[in-house]
């Protein structure tokens, strides 16, 4: 068993898509006791096989755990499994826990966070940068807004899934920089897909090009991780297209709060629009290169 971060902690985890499953197999791994619920009891499976504990709803993991992380794909999702009909805040969650770690916009979890603290639960929201491999790991990158006493109880279960953690200020704080991050990335992963097309067209191998460009001014994280994997059209889920959307969508609409035009966050959103129009929104982020296949 590895032993990373506190053990033997009751977390529940609300969610289990790619990241909320990879989440809770590294938590079980490092020796916490781990209680799920999903609307998909089948992707329960594996985890409990390997030792999780099922509830029927996010109300039954509130009244077994101190902290409950929710992986959600988007905030009416959060707000269900938080405030709606046998949601967390149902059990009578007073003094509970609530780590978010979903990307979602920054006004909507200060909002979540002033109404659970009216109920008497603590909330972080935690997104995350580098996805459902590094979670595995316990090497994400996470982003921290709320209460410094909030965040000190989170960060000593996160510690089990990252190495680099920030607290940025109170709530919101967090999903502000994740707003920034996938400006960088959504962004980046265009120019990645349109390099991978030309080194495909040029019958380049692509990790002959990776080793070439590392360690150079091209060089960066999102180089070396993917760029085979997008110049092999390798579509192997590691995030989805329209999540990207959802994240692009709520940059643009954190500058449209503040006045600030943002011309190639547009345009990103634009590609990954068109993208999940053309019914690839499931798909993994690799499929960006559908759009040059077509063009």
């Amino acid at each position: 068993m590895e032993q990373t971060g506190q053990t033997n902690q009751r977390i529940g985890v609300s969610g289990l898509g790619v990241m909320g499953t990879a989440i809770a197999q590294r938590l079980l791994q490092c020796g916490h006791t781990v209680t799920i619920t999903s609307r998909r009891p089948a992707a329960a499976a594996a985890l409990l096989e390997a030792g999780a504990q099922w509830a029927e709803s996010p109300a039954g993991i509130a009244a077994n755990c101190d902290a409950v992380i929710v992986s959600a794909n988007n905030a009416s999702q959060v707000e269900s499994i938080v405030f709606g009909e046998n949601g967390l805040a149902s059990a009578g969650g007073r003094g509970l826990l609530v780590i978010d770690m979903s990307t979602i916009a920054p006004d909507q979890t200060v909002a979540f966070a002033a109404r659970a603290a009216e109920l008497g639960m603590g909330w972080v929201d935690a997104p995350l940068s580098g996805g459902e491999p590094a979670a595995r790991e316990g090497r994400l990158t996470l982003f921290l807004g709320g209460e410094p006493s909030h965040v000190e109880k989170a960060t000593a279960i996160l510690s089990s899934l990252s190495n680099r953690m920030t607290h940025l200020g109170p709530a919101g704080s967090g999903q502000t920089v994740k707003v920034i991050n996938q400006v960088l990335v959504g962004i980046g992963l265009f120019a990645l897909s349109e390099s991978a097309s030309l080194a495909g067209a040029a019958n380049l191998d692509p990790q002959r090009v990776v080793d070439a460009l590392t360690g150079g001014r091209a060089d960066s994280v999102i180089l070396r991780e993917f760029f085979v994997k997008f110049a092999n059209r390798d579509y192997t889920p590691t995030g989805r297209i329209a999540n990207m959307l959802k994240d692009m969508q709520n940059a643009q609409d954190l500058g449209r709060s503040v006045g600030l035009p943002l011309p190639f966050t547009s345009l990103a959103t634009d590609l990954n629009r068109w993208l999940v129009s053309r019914g690839l929104g499931d798909a993994d982020i690799a499929a960006t290169m559908e759009f040059y296949r077509s063009t």
